[in-house]
C-alpha cells in the first residue's frame, strides 16, 4: 500500500489567528489527511515569547523562540505573526527553501507583494493569501481562479469590520463616533491605537491585494487615495437616514483611463454614501463585504466574517490544504499574473458626486446662490434640502477636482458660514 507524505508545518505566530490554526491543525488531523491525501505534521510554532499566557492552550514542546531554525526545517510555513519585518525575511526564507508558504499579512503584502511573488515565481513554490482580505470570506481565490476568464469591471466593499461597526452602531444604535469607538474598542474591534483602522489605512492596503488579483496589476499601497471616518458626525449619518442612504467605508477599485486614453485603474478609500437598498448597506456589525461587477458574471457579491481568530483560521487552512494537495498531486503553483500595465488613477481626476452640508444665516438666499455657483462650474445639482440653519445639496457626479473647486466657492459665499461636512455618494449615478 501506497505510504501518504508526511508534510511538516511551521507556524509563525501564536495570537488569536495562530492560537486556532495550532488548535485546528493537531484536533483536525486525520481529517485533513483524508481530505489533502498527505499527514499535516505540526513541527512548531514560533513565538516572541514561550511562556507567555495564551488563549488556547498549546503543545509546551511544539513552540520555540527561534523562528528561523523552525523554518529551515518545514516543507510549508504559515506566517500570522503579522508586520513587515521579521515576517519578510522568514518568508523569504523559506522560499528560498523550498517551502510553501500562505500568510495572512496583509501590510506585508502591500508593501512587499511583488518581492515576495518574484521570489516565489523563482523557487517554483506557492505563495497563498486568502486570510489578508476579508477574514473567512473566500474572495480571493474566485478572483485568481473562478472569474479568470472574464474581465472584471469594479470591486467595490466594506474590508474593515471595525470601523463598520463604529458606522453601523452609528446608524442603528443612534451613538455618537466616540461612543461608538469606545464600544467597539471594548468589544476588541480596535487596537488601543486605532489609526490603521479608523484612518483607512488597513483599508488600503487590502484595496492593493484586491486591485492584483481582479486587474492583474501592481498597485502600491500608497497609490490608494485613503480617507478615514473620524470626521463622520451623528448628524451626517441623520442626513443620510432622512434621504433613506447609508454611510460606509468603502474600498472601490475599477478599470477606467486617464485623459490621454490610457488604460488605468482607480483606487480609492473613503466613507461614501450607498442607497439603503444596496446590498452592502445591509452589512451590520463586524461584518464585511465584497462587491464584485464583472463583464460577464455580472453582479456577485461575497459576505462574512472580516476578522475573527477562528474565522480567519478557517481561511488560512484553506490555503494550506490547497497548498497540501498541490504537493502531493504535483501541480504547478499558481502564480497571479500581473501583466496588464494600468497606471495609478490620482483622486483628483476621478469621477465623484459630492453631498454637501453647508451652516448658513439665510437659507433661501444661500439656495439662490448656490444654483447661480453650480450652473458656472457646469455641475448639476441632484439634490437640495434646508434644515434649519443647515443647507444639504448632492451634485451630479464630475471630475474630483471640479468638485473640490465648487466647495472651495461655496464656502466664499456672503450667506455660508461654514462647510460642516462633504461625502462622497456612490447613490449617484454615473
Amino acid at each position: 500500500m501506497k505510504q501518504e507524505r508526511t508534510i511538516r508545518v511551521a507556524l509563525l505566530g501564536a495570537g488569536s489567528v495562530g492560537s486556532q490554526i495550532a488548535r485546528m491543525l493537531l484536533t483536525q488531523r486525520a481529517e485533513y489527511q483524508a481530505r489533502c491525501g498527505a499527514d499535516l505534521e505540526l513541527i512548531g510554532i514560533a513565538v516572541r515569547d514561550v511562556a507567555a499566557p495564551r488563549d488556547v492552550e498549546l503543545p509546551q514542546q511544539l513552540l520555540t523562540a527561534d523562528a528561523a531554525q523552525l523554518v529551515a526545517a518545514a516543507d510549508l510555513v504559515i506566517e500570522v505573526m503579522g508586520g513587515i519585518e521579521p515576517a519578510r525575511t522568514l518568508i523569504l526564507q523559506a522560499i528560498a527553501g523550498g517551502a510553501d508558504v500562505v500568510t495572512a499579512n496583509k501590510a506585508l503584502l502591500a508593501a512587499h507583494g511583488p518581492e515576495l511573488h518574484a521570489a516565489a515565481r523563482a523557487a517554483g513554490v506557492q505563495l497563498s493569501y486568502e486570510a489578508a482580505v476579508a477574514g473567512a470570506i473566500p474572495v480571493l481565490r474566485p478572483l485568481l481562479s473562478s472569474l479568470v476568464g472574464d474581465n472584471v469591471q469594479r470591486v467595490m466593499g466594506i474590508v474593515n469590520g471595525s470601523t463598520n461597526y463604529i458606522l453601523d452602531s452609528m446608524h442603528r444604535a443612534g451613538k455618537t463616533a466616540p461612543e461608538a469607538m469606545q464600544i467597539a474598542s471594548e468589544l476588541g474591534y480596535l487596537e488601543a491605537d486605532p489609526t490603521l483602522d479608523v484612518e483607512g489605512y488597513d483599508a488600503a492596503q487590502k484595496a492593493a491585494i484586491l486591485a492584483r488579483l481582479a486587474f492583474h496589476t501592481e498597485l502600491p499601497a500608497d497609490a490608494v487615495y485613503r480617507e478615514g471616518i473620524t470626521k463622520v458626525s451623528a448628524a451626517d449619518v441623520a442626513l443620510a437616514q432622512e434621504n433613506e442612504q447609508v454611510i460606509k467605508l468603502l474600498a472601490i477599485i475599477e478599470k477606467t483611463v486617464t485623459a490621454a486614453g490610457e488604460p488605468a485603474v482607480a483606487a480609492r478609500v473613503y466613507p461614501a454614501l450607498i442607497p439603503a437598498s444596496h446590498p452592502l448597506a445591509a452589512v451590520h456589525g463586524g461584518k464585511n463585504a465584497i462587491f464584485v461587477e464583472a463583464e460577464n458574471a455580472g453582479e456577485l457579491m461575497f459576505y462574512g466574517a472580516g476578522a475573527g481568530g477562528a474565522e480567519t483560521a478557517s481561511a488560512v487552512l484553506g490555503d494550506v490544504l490547497s497548498a497540501a494537495r498541490r504537493m502531493v498531486g504535483g501541480g504547478a503553483p499558481v502564480d497571479p499574473p500581473t501583466h496588464a500595465v494600468l497606471h495609478p488613477l490620482q483622486m483628483t481626476d476621478m469621477t465623484t458626486s459630492y453631498q454637501v452640508r453647508l451652516a448658513v444665516s439665510d437659507a433661501v438666499a444661500v439656495v439662490s446662490e448656490l444654483t447661480t455657483l453650480c450652473a458656472a462650474h457646469q455641475i448639476a445639482v441632484v439634490h437640495v434640502a434646508e434644515r434649519g440653519s443647515e443647507v444639504a445639496l448632492t451634485t451630479v457626479r464630475a471630475l474630483e477636482v471640479k468638485q473640490q473647486r465648487l466647495v472651495a466657492e461655496m464656502a466664499e459665499l456672503p450667506h455660508v458660514t461654514e462647510v460642516l461636512s462633504v461625502l462622497r455618494s456612490e447613490a449617484v449615478a454615473a
